[in-house]
């Protein structure tokens, strides 16, 4: 019959927004390690070269609070960047006890190539839902998130 749903009984969880956010989360997560791959880095390491992107040089203390994590994490993040020639750490010129975080060329070139790669992850993920669904979807968290700081802050 048209427009009956299957006879399954739909999972008591599924109208639950905390079950709906984890497993899509976790589908998102799956796809963005298998796009990130190939470029040897995970989505966290991505996000520190995004950050390190910006016009003018920041320290590992800055790069950390733009992301939400703690000096401990930032050390070991930027240490496996490091190691695989994507960034390279300096004393700051005005301030000795600060660590600069800049990108190398190739962590450049790393970051332009993953980027591409998450991109086109997103818009298969998203693919199901039609262009302004996924849009207003993606608007919606924004502001979930903004919100969020902005409370914490």
């Amino acid at each position: 019959m048209t427009g009956e749903r299957s006879s399954v009984p739909p999972v008591p969880l599924e109208s639950r927004l905390g079950y709906l956010f984890k497993h899509a989360q976790q589908r998102l997560a799956r796809a963005s390690a298998e796009a990130l791959a190939p470029f040897g880095i995970d989505g966290h390491e991505l996000a520190v070269l995004a950050v390190l992107a910006a016009e003018y040089p920041l320290s590992q203390v800055e790069v950390a609070g733009r992301l939400g994590v703690d000096r401990t994490t930032m050390v070991a993040l930027v240490d496996g960047l490091e190691d695989q020639g994507l960034v390279e750490r300096r004393r700051s010129p005005q301030d000795r006890r600060k660590n600069i975080v800049e990108l190398t060329p190739v962590g450049r070139d790393c970051l332009d190539r993953a980027e591409r790669a998450r991109r086109a992850m997103e818009r298969r993920f998203l693919a199901p839902l039609d262009e302004e669904v996924a849009a207003t979807l993606v608007r919606a968290l924004q502001i979930l998130v903004v919100e969020e700081r902005q409370v914490t802050e």
